[in-house]
Parts: structure tokens; sequence; C-alpha cells
């Protein structure tokens, strides 16, 4: 996954909860959206709508100033899709888009599952 405001790609945490395996692996639905359980960090933050970025810059005297990157992710993932679900929720495909509190936009860069295609 990679965030427009993210200096650093990330990954998908996906905890086994809905009980259903691809290749091994966890599958995820929509609601798979919680900081540091499921996003984690993507290195540094250039938002200037983030708090920490916004104090760093103003204390460089306007200069950007990138902070650590703390997700901020309060919905769920949209649109997922709704023709599989998954937990009661639509599933996870590689084009849904998960927006950050602080005006970032989390896709896909890389899919985690090549063998199983998602109508």
């Amino acid at each position: 996954m990679m965030c427009t405001f993210g200096m650093a790609p990330s990954n998908l945490v996906v905890l086994p909860i809905n009980r259903t395996l691809t290749n091994q692996v966890p599958d995820a639905n929509i609601m798979d959206h919680i900081p540091m359980v499921n996003i984690m960090p993507f290195g540094m933050c250039m938002s200037i709508a983030n708090p920490a970025v916004a104090g760093a810059t103003a204390a460089a005297l306007g200069v950007l100033t990138p902070m650590p990157c703390i997700p901020a992710t309060v919905s769920p993932w949209t649109p997922g899709a709704i023709t599989v679900l998954l937990g009661n929720q639509p599933t996870l495909d590689n084009i849904s888009m998960l927006n950050c509190m602080w005006a970032g936009v989390i896709t896909f860069v890389t899919p985690g599952e090549f063998t199983v295609m998602v109508p």
C-alpha cells in the first residue's frame, strides 16, 4: 500500500478474524482499516493537515517538515467488492481506497493475492 502523503510503502495486516484464507493468508474485508492494527505507518508524513507536520513546519518558519506517520483512518475502505461478502461486509479488492484523516488516500500498489479474482 501507499499513502499520497507518506514517504514509504506499507503492508496491510489482516487478522484471521473472518476465518477465510486464500493460500494460507487471511482474506480482508472493508472493515480492516484500524490504525496500527491493520494499517501500519508509511514512514514520514508530509500532510500539512497533520497537526504534527503543521507544528514542525511552523517551527521551521514555513519550511515543510515531515513527521513520523501515525495513520488516522476512521472510516472503512471504499468501495470494496460488493458482490463477495466476507464476514457480512464487502471483500477488499485491489482498487479499494482508504482515506486518512490527515488528507491522505491509501491505495494498493500490489494486490496481496494473484490466484483468486474477485468479481
